[in-house]
């Protein structure tokens, strides 16, 4: 929770021993969290915003490693 922002944060993790990544389950992980919150606060507040979910970091995989600069600026994946 981030009440000085009024906002949440929803952060997933998702891993695997295959060779190809799994970026889509946890974006998917992130984004079912973020619409349960929304389903359970919606009487309070319809007008209620989800946004800026994005992959802030990954290893391995056929591409290899990847840091978005964005969540570094951020502060995010620490």
């Amino acid at each position: 929770m981030m009440p000085e922002e009024c906002a949440v944060r929803a952060v997933c993790t998702a891993g695997t021993v295959g060779k190809t990544g799994v970026e889509m389950e946890a974006l998917t992980g992130v984004s079912c969290a973020l619409l349960t919150i929304y389903d359970m606060c919606k009487a309070i507040d319809k007008a209620m915003e989800i946004g800026d979910i994005r992959l802030v970091k990954k290893s391995g995989g056929k591409s290899g490693d990847f840091m978005n600069p964005k969540a570094a600026e951020g502060g995010e994946g620490k």
